[in-house]
C-alpha cells in the first residue's frame, strides 16, 4: 500500500517553474530551513558567472510543499551540463514520501536538462531523518562545495543571557575592544572596495584563496541593494581595522564574510564586531545566527580549528550536516568530471603553488 500512496502523491505534486522574484522568495520563506543560497538573489548573482538558474516549486494542489533553485552549468564543447541545488531542496525531510517524490522529480529534471549529474546539499543536521537520501540512487559526493559543518547560535535568549553563555575569554575580549576605543559602524556599498582590500589582506594572512573584486562586488552589492545583507565596520580613531558582511533571509543570519587588517589586532576588533553583528541580527528578528563554516572534525590540528574556537567562544554549537549528495545520470562522464578532473586540477594547482611559493595552501 505504501507503493500505491507514493504513486498517488506523485500525481499530486506538480512542478511549476517560477519566473517572479517576489513569488519565489515569498514561497520558499514558508518552507522549512529556507536558505539564502536558495533565494532569488543568489540565483541572479550566479547567473552572471556561468550558471543558469531554474526555480521550481513542487505544488500539492496550490500549496508549495517543496522547492529547488537549480543551477545549471554547461560543460564546454558538449551538449551536457552539471546541475547543483545549493543548500536545497527545501522541504519537510521528516516526510519520507515527500522526500522520495521531490528527489525523483529532481532526477527527472536532471535527465531532461542533459546533466551528467545533479548535486544537492540540503541544510540538514546530521542527526535528522534523511530517510530516502541514502537510497541506491543518491550517494555522498566527493566534492562538497559548501562547508559541511557549521556553528549555530540560538538568538532567542536575551543579550544578557547570550553574554553569560559565552566563554569568559570572549566576553573579556569584547570589553577590551570597547576599552581600546574600537567603534562599530554600519558600512554601505561605497565601502566595498575598502572591504575587499581588508578581505585580500585576510586571505594572504590566513592562507585561503579569494576571487577578483568584481565577483564580490556583484555578490555583496546585490544583497546589500536587496536589503538582505548588512555590512559592519570596526574603527579605531579614523582608521577602519576590520569588517564583516552579514546575510539575512527570513529569521536567519549568516556570517559569510569577515575581514581584518594586520594592524591593531591586539585591540580585538573582531570580537566586538562579531558581538555587534549578533546584536544586529537579533534586533532584526533573526532567531538563528549561522557562523558558516567549521572543521570536518573537532581535531585541534584541523585546518579550521582556530576559526572554530573563535566562533565557539560566542556560545555557538558545532553542528554537523549531512553534506552533498549526487544523483548520477551519465556514469562515464561523471567519472571524468568527479574523479579525473579534481585530480588534474589538484596537480595544476600544485604546480602553480610551487611557482608562487605559496606552499600547501
Amino acid at each position: 500500500s505504501n507503493r500505491k500512496n507514493a504513486v498517488i502523491i506523485a500525481r499530486v505534486l506538480t512542478p511549476r517553474v517560477i519566473h517572479d522574484h517576489d513569488q519565489w522568495n515569498h514561497a520558499i520563506l514558508r518552507l522549512p530551513a529556507a536558505h539564502i543560497l536558495q533565494s532569488w538573489e543568489w540565483g541572479a548573482f550566479k547567473a552572471k558567472y556561468g550558471w543558469t538558474p531554474t526555480r521550481v516549486l513542487f505544488l500539492d494542489q496550490d500549496t508549495p510543499r517543496a522547492a529547488a533553485q537549480i543551477l545549471r552549468r554547461p560543460l564546454p564543447h558538449t551538449p551536457f551540463g552539471v546541475l547543483y541545488v545549493p543548500k536545497g531542496p527545501l522541504l519537510d525531510y521528516s516526510n519520507s514520501t515527500l522526500v522520495t517524490e521531490t528527489l525523483s522529480a529532481l532526477a527527472r529534471i536532471a535527465r531532461e536538462q542533459r546533466a551528467i549529474f545533479i548535486k544537492i546539499d540540503p541544510d540538514l543536521p546530521l542527526n535528522t531523518v534523511h530517510c530516502s537520501l541514502l537510497t541506491v540512487h543518491w550517494h555522498l559526493s566527493r566534492e562538497q562545495i559548501q562547508f559541511k559543518n557549521t556553528v549555530l547560535l540560538d538568538l532567542t535568549p536575551t543579550e544578557e543571557q547570550l553574554l553569560a553563555a559565552m566563554k569568559p575569554k570572549t566576553r573579556y575580549n569584547i570589553r577590551l575592544a570597547q576599552k581600546r576605543g574600537v567603534r562599530i559602524i554600519p558600512g554601505t556599498r561605497a565601502d566595498l572596495p575598502l572591504f575587499y582590500e581588508m578581505y585580500a589582506e585576510t586571505s594572504a594572512r590566513d592562507g585561503f584563496l579569494i576571487r577578483q573584486f568584481p565577483y564580490y562586488h556583484d555578490a555583496w552589492g546585490a544583497f546589500l541593494d536587496a536589503g538582505r545583507a548588512q555590512m559592519l565596520l570596526a574603527r579605531i580613531g579614523d582608521e577602519t581595522v576590520a569588517g564583516l558582511i552579514l546575510f539575512v533571509f527570513g529569521d536567519r543570519a549568516w556570517y559569510f564574510y569577515g575581514a581584518s587588517r594586520n594592524t591593531h589586532r591586539d585591540a580585538m576588533p573582531n570580537h566586538l564586531l562579531q558581538w555587534e553583528a549578533i546584536r544586529w541580527a537579533q534586533a532584526h528578528g533573526c532567531t538563528v545566527y549561522d557562523f558558516w563554516g567549521a572543521p570536518d572534525t573537532l581535531d585541534e590540528n584541523a585546518p579550521m580549528y582556530g576559526v572554530y574556537r573563535f566562533k565557539e567562544g560566542f556560545g555557538g554549537k558545532f553542528t554537523q550536516h549531512i553534506g552533498a549528495y549526487d544523483f548520477v545520470v551519465n556514469r562515464p562522464l561523471y567519472f571524468l568530471y568527479a574523479v579525473v578532473r579534481p585530480w588534474y586540477l589538484a596537480r595544476l594547482r600544485k604546480e602553480q603553488q610551487d611557482l608562487t611559493g605559496l606552499g600547501d595552501l
